[in-house]
């Protein structure tokens, strides 16, 4: 039985609590183990807690179970700290979508790059940072692994400010090659990536499929498909029964199009894909449509998260079978290779230390990296085509402006920022400082170090 602790903060959150609670109950290696999950709003985590006592007793876990608002006492002990939070929640990702909006600039998410990711970065940096802080003085030796955006930045900020031993986890490299891999019929440990990039931007400078050289199999799909420009726009197609090589292409259609010109593919979402680059998200474009691109409305997240809470009811109440199966997020492999030893080779994000050639040291990068008892730490060194290097070194540089704004509520730098961020410094000078100035005093309440 295992002895380890893991708290959750931001354990009370509908949408990731659950999914973190079945794959940790359900790792034979964390068996016996203490779950502490902590939030700011108590109301949730006595549901929460309910939960984890539900799949415990489903599981056989023999974990126990302890929830509080308290931050510095949920880290006591803690051998591993989950966070994921959102600062501001929904009132916040509210005013980054639309001010934007009115400015011309629409996103299909809102949460890594762009207006709403540097935005969202100037509010979750000092908050991250002093959770690190609690966490270097209260339980020094814990890992802090981050699934919170803008993962970049606040990794970065984390490492950067702090001593604490600290990861991005995102599932989206994981997500693309289980489609490729259901798309093509074939095991999923039948594809094989190297990456180099940032979160929500992991270009695949390698890949294998099956023995075969993966981008000739893509390459194949999109001819099979009848090339690129038939795969756009498909809205309103129903969904096939089974996933097929051609709804991989049209769900990818961004992505294979930098396969086309750039000679690379990154393997994320197309969504987030999109707002790295200045020219998808366009009027000309559909906003998106024309990539089958979609933009993702608060009317859609906020329906979302009414589904998560009504999962969460239903669970509780016996009248929904409970969610027993890992989901795929990371959290739960990275700590089993932790405690164990045994070694696992997945995408993470962690300080550049010849992982990505191209980009700066010290710069969060996502990349494979092997993960076992003595840690974590890179597995290649991957050169990116030349256009993908000098794209992600401009959001290292944004990134970098972003976190000093974060920690300095300097206006200058913020303003920098959103300028030099390729997205939401595309349009008129004065009409991007407008903007800004929106952003800014929209979000006043959750942004302490830019009060005047």
């Amino acid at each position: 039985m295992s002895d380890v602790q893991v708290t959750i903060v931001g354990g009370g959150s509908y949408q990731w609590t659950p999914e973190l609670l079945a794959d940790l109950l359900g790792t034979p290696s964390l068996h016996g183990a203490h779950l502490v999950l902590e939030d700011i709003d108590p109301a949730p985590l006595v549901k929460m807690e309910a939960l984890a006592r539900r799949l415990d007793e489903a599981l056989g876990a023999g974990t126990t179970v302890s929830s509080t608002t308290d931050q510095r006492k949920a880290l006591e002990g803690a051998d591993f700290v989950v966070v994921t939070i959102s600062t501001g929640g929904f009132d916040s990702m509210a005013v980054d979508l639309d001010v934007p909006a009115r400015y011309g600039i629409r996103q299909s998410v809102g949460d890594s790059v762009g207006p709403g990711g540097v935005n969202r970065s100037l509010r979750n940096v000092p908050v991250l940072v002093g959770i690190a802080t609690d966490v270097a003085e209260v339980c020094p030796d814990a890992w802090l692994l981050n699934i919170t955006n803008p993962m970049t930045c606040l990794t970065r900020a984390v490492c950067s400010q702090t001593g604490v031993k600290a990861v991005g986890l995102c599932h989206e490299v994981g997500n693309w090659s289980l489609d490729l891999a259901i798309a093509l019929g074939i095991p999923a440990e039948s594809v094989e990536v190297t990456v180099a990039g940032v979160n929500h931007f992991p270009v695949v400078t390698a890949l294998t499929v099956d023995g075969r050289d993966g981008f000739e199999v893509l390459r194949a799909m999109v001819d099979e498909a009848g090339g690129l420009a038939a795969l756009a726009p498909h809205a309103g197609r129903p969904e096939a029964e089974e996933f097929s090589r051609l709804d991989f292409c049209r769900r990818h259609t961004l992505a294979l199009t930098f396969l086309e010109r750039w000679g690379a593919v990154p393997a994320a979402g197309d969504r987030h894909l999109a707002e790295f680059v200045p020219w998808v998200l366009t009027e000309d474009s559909g906003w998106g449509g024309a990539y089958n691109v979609e933009l993702t409305a608060m009317e859609t997240r906020l329906r979302h998260q009414d589904g998560y809470i009504a999962d969460v009811d239903a669970w509780l109440a016996g009248t929904k079978p409970l969610q027993t199966w890992q989901s795929g997020e990371l959290p739960a492999p990275v700590i089993d290779s932790l405690v164990t030893g045994s070694p696992r080779h997945l995408p993470v994000n962690i300080p550049n230390r010849g992982q990505v050639p191209d980009l700066p040291e010290g710069s969060v990068v996502e990349s494979v990296c092997t993960v076992d008892g003595d840690g974590i730490r890179g597995r290649d060194a991957a050169v990116l085509p030349a256009p993908f290097a000098e794209l992600l070194r401009r959001h290292a540089a944004v990134t970098e402006l972003t976190l000093a704004a974060a920690l300095s509520g300097d206006r200058g730098a913020a303003e920098a920022a959103f300028l030099l961020d390729p997205l939401a410094g595309r349009g008129d000078l004065a009409g991007t400082a407008a903007m800004v100035d929106e952003l800014l005093a929209g979000t006043a309440a959750w942004l302490p170090r830019f009060a005047p």
